[in-house]
């Protein structure tokens, strides 16, 4: 058996990448709608989690859309030199859209259960909101976060339907895990692929438990 560990390694990549784009968007967003009352509030959280209902390849051709040559968007990033189509950055946005919704939901729900009158009597000592968020708010809703993030890193390290429409299967540029198990069935390499599928289902599990120990710990 010959294996190619590219993949892997592009996977991790791709997933920390999307992971921590999740974080910098879905920690605030989390923040204002479990916070705040503001007209379309609703809506907004439904856009968000669009992604856990839309099917992989519809989500990656909006993206593609998006971020493509002939969009507004695609054309400044290319002028930029950051192209995102058929790139392995362009791996970890549709991943990190996929994985979107997870860290929102989870991070939500930990901003929510926070007793809001340990920020009021924050804000009685005259300390900022700013200030509030980041010493008060967000260390007691951490676990939650971190929950959220093993989920969203497990959703971007699975994420094939996405990740396929935006940066193609390019061998050795932009193929990931998933995409190179799926070459190994077609190819008939049915050792390998086992292999490969059993390293993915023990990442997968491992994440799963994190995320669970975690969540079970913010319950507590």
């Amino acid at each position: 058996m010959t294996f190619d560990w590219f993949p892997l390694w592009l996977s991790l990549r791709v997933s920390l990448l999307a992971t921590a784009l999740v974080l910098v968007g879905g920690i605030p967003l989390a923040w204002l709608l479990a916070r705040y009352q503001f007209p379309g509030k609703e809506l907004l959280g439904g856009l968000a989690s669009l992604p856990l209902v839309l099917p992989p390849t519809v989500l990656g051709y909006y993206l593609l859309v998006a971020l493509g040559n002939q969009s507004p968007l695609g054309r400044w990033l290319n002028e930029l030199g950051v192209p995102l189509v058929f790139t392995w950055r362009g791996a970890a946005v549709a991943a990190a859209v996929a994985a979107f919704p997870l860290l929102l939901q989870t991070a939500r729900a930990g901003f929510e259960s926070i007793d809001s009158r340990l920020e009021d009597v924050a804000r009685t000592l005259g300390r900022s909101n700013l200030y509030i968020f980041w010493r008060v708010t967000l260390p007691l809703a951490r676990r939650s976060i971190f929950a959220g993030a093993a989920l969203a890193f497990a959703r971007a390290l699975g994420d094939f339907g996405a990740t396929l429409m935006v940066a193609g299967n390019i061998p050795g540029q932009t193929q990931t895990m998933p995409m190179y198990i799926f070459d190994l069935v077609q190819a008939n390499r049915q050792a390998e692929a086992n292999v490969m599928v059993l390293l993915m289902t023990v990442v997968a599990v491992g994440l799963l438990f994190a995320a669970r120990r975690f969540s079970q710990r913010v319950v507590r």
